[in-house]
């Protein structure tokens, strides 16, 4: 991407804000995208877009098939882009500022069931080092409600085991601290003592990541992916996602009677709303009981 305010505009992401790198490639793209409709309308510089071009880019994205979420995403990075560009002087007013999010469709997150994480999670584990390794990570994002970076980027000095809990860093570099305790703490302990020292290799730096793959380096997002998702399948769901663990870790707590701030500082979130969404979750699931049980609910 060429234009040297886009550039500007994720420097002050990465440095001021402290945004992750994972941020910064999903904004990077996305401002890339609006560059390369500018240039085909024959603007050169973005900041000289006005609301116009902004609504033909939006319509722009729709008529490609983008999903309103997809599309709400790219127009929240470009009013946070023109905010920044007002601020720093390089323009007095945003072509963003009349321009409405498309509205999104409230989506509930998917969550598994107790029964079936029971299912999932009573599996024999193989007596191998890989084998332990992954059973201690489903027990960890289901047991601790982490995100799969979070799971790859944790490094044995962030576990304090005797203590019950060890440091995540989320996002923007959020420092927390999550307790683990039962199958969660039993399967992390067993694959230290017995998986990892296995795939541990003296010619491969490490960093003293907790989860390595079979060469001994830090294992990926991608492998926790496959991970989850060969789990999946013994329960009979395809494409289980590592987030999904997450989501009912979340559910499965509120339904169990923990307050929403508990779970809240668990998942890292910085704004209660966005831990709300579970309480949505938790009156789907009793509207479904209600009317799976009581004998009036069907009557017409």
């Amino acid at each position: 991407m060429k234009n040297e305010l886009a550039q500007d505009y994720l420097s002050y992401l990465r440095v001021e804000r402290g945004s992750s790198s994972l941020t910064i490639e999903a904004y990077q793209r996305d401002l890339a995208d609006f560059v390369s409709f500018c240039e085909e309308k024959g603007i050169m510089q973005v900041e000289q877009a006005t609301r116009e071009d902004i609504v033909d880019f939006e319509n722009a994205l729709f008529a490609r098939g983008l999903a309103p979420s997809t599309v709400d995403r790219r127009i929240s990075v470009l009013k946070g882009f023109y905010r920044f560009l007002v601020r720093e002087g390089y323009l007095t007013t945003t072509p963003t500022a009349l321009i409405k999010l498309p509205k999104t469709p409230e989506k509930l997150p998917d969550v598994l069931t107790i029964d079936q994480i029971t299912q999932m999670l009573s599996e024999p584990v193989e007596p191998t080092p890989t084998a332990k390794r992954d059973r201690a990570i489903l027990e960890v994002l289901y047991g601790c409600g982490l995100r799969v970076s979070e799971c790859v980027g944790l490094s044995l000095a962030n576990l304090v085991l005797e203590e019950g809990y060890f440091r995540v860093f989320g996002k923007g570099g959020k420092e927390r601290f999550v307790p683990i305790s039962g199958a969660a703490l039993r399967s992390l302990v067993i694959y230290l003592n017995e998986g990892r020292p296995q795939l541990v290799r003296s010619s491969v730096n490490n960093d003293g990541a907790v989860f390595l793959n079979a060469r001994g380096g830090r294992l990926t997002r991608q492998s926790v992916h496959s991970v989850v998702a060969r789990a999946g399948l013994v329960i009979g769901v395809k494409n289980l996602h590592p987030h999904t663990l997450r989501h009912s870790f979340a559910t499965h707590l509120l339904e169990g009677g923990a307050d929403l701030r508990v779970i809240q500082e668990l998942l890292g979130h910085a704004d209660i709303s966005t831990t709300q969404i579970y309480t949505h979750v938790n009156r789907a699931h009793v509207r479904e009981e209600y009317q799976r049980a009581h004998p009036r609910a069907k009557c017409k």
